[in-house]
């Protein structure tokens, strides 16, 4: 007896777990069913017309065909014009192609649920024109302060036929008391200071803009000891040239080659209006990076350098520079030599280690020399610059500056002297 009710109680537990799993499979096929996402179509949609109330039409969201009786938000789906009659498009579900003459409404009308799931991209064949903008160049607009004008030009050497071509491009934001500027620029092709190549000249403007090409005739092997100058010009009612200022373009630290032009902008410089004095005047800047602890040095130019003619075997000079601690010598640099001009342009830099605690007991010497027979050597003149404990003036107030203003290039003029 007891047999037969377990077996009967079994069979029940049995029927019971079947019936279970049928349910639940089929649970699971109706959850899957419902949650298909739908796409609708959508009827009669015209284009929208804003409504003084908050600029939206509310009309709007009905005419989209969103899904409101089943409680899903479904997205609108709406083919781009241009898919329009390609053979491989299938529209099925009631899907519309877009017409050319319908604008695309952008969807700030969606509800932020909608947005929200769509993952915050573009509505299909739409574009974002922030991709597609180019980065702005400023480099007509970002001048420094105190700037007089800024020109940009292009070198090309031709080793062939031994010509530097010279493309003068522009001039930007020069500095004259009125917008009745008549600028042109005068090329030089130093050390050569008599012949010179000019530009046209343009009418009241201050940006003026040239696209012109001169051509020097220069040999290759003396070509890196020469320096392009452009000094612009304007010229009066009465024919009368007023200087607004000038760039050196020294050669030997450009590599020129036939294979493209290089195009450069430089910033103006007022021109040193100041005679040469007795010995000649030498130009560098001084920056000080109390970071790094490293004083730089860059030798500009020189001007009014008095040869001596019966020691020279030819008419050059270099720039030494001398660092000193405790009038104890630490290191010494020296620029190129450059020929047969006694207004040179180096435009070289120099870096020397000096840590912060030393700018009070340390100094600069800068010494222009010339090469003479033997190997030798003869000072044409010397400048020292530091502090207080060596130098007055001119020198002292230039060293003041460079520590006033750290890791910032300080530029001045300083007269050259034979005195030790």
């Amino acid at each position: 007896m007891s047999e037969q009710v377990a077996a009967v109680a079994g069979g029940v537990v049995g029927v019971a777990l079947l019936l279970l799993l049928i349910g639940i499979g089929v649970y699971i096929l109706w959850r899957k069913r419902c949650i298909v996402p739908s796409y609708e179509e959508l009827l009669n949609v015209t284009t929208p017309t804003h409504s003084h109330n908050n600029g939206v039409d509310h009309g709007m969201s009905s005419s989209l065909g969103y899904a409101k009786d089943s409680g899903i938000k479904s997205v609108p789906f709406i083919v781009p014009p241009k898919f329009h009659g390609r053979d491989w498009v299938h529209l099925q579900n009631g899907e519309r192609i877009q017409e050319d003459s319908e604008p695309y409404i952008a969807p700030d009308f969606l509800p932020r649920s909608t947005l929200c799931s769509m993952g915050g991209s573009y509505v299909v064949g739409s574009i974002n024109p922030a991709l597609y903008k180019y980065p702005e160049d400023n480099e007509e607009t970002d001048f420094p302060e105190g700037n007089i004008g800024r020109i940009w030009f292009a070198v090309e050497y031709e080793y062939e036929t031994e010509r530097l071509v010279v493309s003068l491009i522009k001039v930007r934001n020069l500095h004259f008391s009125s917008d009745s500027c008549n600028p042109f620029v005068k090329m030089h092709l130093l050390p050569d200071e008599r012949r010179y190549l000019q530009s046209k000249t343009k009418r009241k403007t201050l940006n003026p803009h040239f696209d012109e090409i001169f051509v020097f005739q220069v040999s290759g092997k003396t070509l890196h000891q020469r320096t392009l100058r452009f000094s612009v010009y304007h010229v009066d009612k009465i024919k009368k040239h007023h200087l607004l200022g000038q760039v050196l373009f020294p050669m030997k630290n450009e590599n020129l080659t036939d294979d493209g032009k290089l195009v450069i902008w430089r910033d103006l410089e007022q021109e040193n209006l100041e005679p040469p004095s007795e010995y000649g005047d030498i130009q560098f800047s001084l920056s000080y990076n109390d970071y790094l602890g490293r004083l730089t040095v860059v030798v500009l130019r020189a001007k009014g350098i008095q040869f001596q003619e019966d020691r020279a075997v030819v008419s050059s000079a270099f720039v030494k520079v001398s660092l000193m601690n405790h009038n104890r010598f630490i290191k010494s640099k020296k620029t190129n030599v450059v020929l047969g001009t006694p207004n040179p342009v180096y435009n070289e830099t120099f870096s020397f280690k000096l840590e912060q605690g030393e700018l009070d007991t340390a100094s600069l010497s800068l010494s222009v020399l010339q090469n003479t027979e033997g190997d030798k050597c003869n000072v044409l003149g010397r400048v020292v610059v530091g502090p207080f404990m060596y130098t007055r003036g001119r020198e002292l107030e230039h060293w003041n500056e460079m520590l006033n203003k750290p890791k910032e290039l300080v530029k001045r003029w300083h007269s050259l002297s034979i005195s030790t």
